[in-house]
């Protein structure tokens, strides 16, 4: 199962495990096996209905990339409840798996100043709250509502940090991870990256001096391998996949 599965890594992801064997159902908002609005929780639960459907009861592995990265409250309800409420709903059809795998799509932007009230919120599962405090961000400018996206990834991160090693998770063998890339060459980010002087603001952002921005394609075997059968351990892990953006952001100790 890909959400976002109409473009960006979504689909580069599915066209790479379709070429490798795999039967994949792709969610989107359009133009996919299921058309869904992840931004609703009836949207959200209607998915996983249709996908447990298409599946005939059987998915191994879950990867979640549809995402907003608007500066709007909507982008809490698809970033973070669109990927908790949605796998929450496929935990029982995944644990019947031999082999199941989720690898969730964050960003490097998990790294970046965030809103810690609305972190909280999400984390507690209050979406209704979570909505009214990101509204919030946006009434007081665009400063503010810069901090929504990337707390909806920071949100992300540690709930799967929290998740992992319970027993719904763990204890049914699934590993739970996601990838924080840096800068990838999508549809979502094309207006970010148009002129000279938005790529060197974006640059200055997000430093990537180990061969710049992203295809798709390259963060998509990274997912891969997370939902392969070849992931026996790594769990709870958001992996950075950003041609050094993290290291020069953090330096060299992150451990003190």
């Amino acid at each position: 199962m890909i959400t976002g599965a109409a473009s960006g890594i979504g689909a580069a992801t599915s066209i790479l495990l379709k070429e490798r064997g795999a039967k994949v159902i792709g969610v989107d908002i359009h133009n996919a096996d299921i058309n869904a609005d992840l931004s609703t929780s009836i949207g959200r639960k209607d998915a996983a209905t249709s996908a447990i459907t298409l599946s005939g009861g059987s998915i191994d592995g879950v990867i979640p990339c549809a995402g907003l990265v608007h500066s709007i409250a909507q982008t809490v309800s698809v970033n973070y409840f669109g990927v908790t409420e949605f796998l929450t709903e496929l935990l029982p059809t995944l644990k019947k798996s031999s082999a199941p795998r989720v690898a969730i799509t964050s960003s490097m932007a998990s790294l970046f100043p965030n809103s810690p009230e609305l972190v909280d919120a999400m984390l507690a599962n209050d979406e209704g709250r979570a909505l009214v405090i990101a509204q919030g961000l946006v009434d007081q400018g665009p400063k503010t509502a810069g901090l929504i996206y990337g707390s909806t990834k920071r949100a992300l991160s540690r709930w799967i940090r929290r998740e992992c090693i319970k027993p719904e998770w763990a204890g049914a063998g699934i590993p739970l991870n996601a990838v924080g890339p840096g800068i990838v060459e999508t549809p979502m980010v094309a207006g970010m990256i148009a002129t000279a002087e938005s790529r060197a603001a974006i640059d200055a952002m997000v430093p990537m001096p180990l061969n710049h921005y992203l295809k798709a394609r390259q963060v998509s075997y990274l997912l891969a391998w997370l939902t392969s059968e070849e992931n026996t351990h790594t769990t709870g892990q958001t992996i950075y996949i950003d041609g050094g953006s993290d290291a020069s952001i953090r330096g060299e100790n992150i451990w003190c």
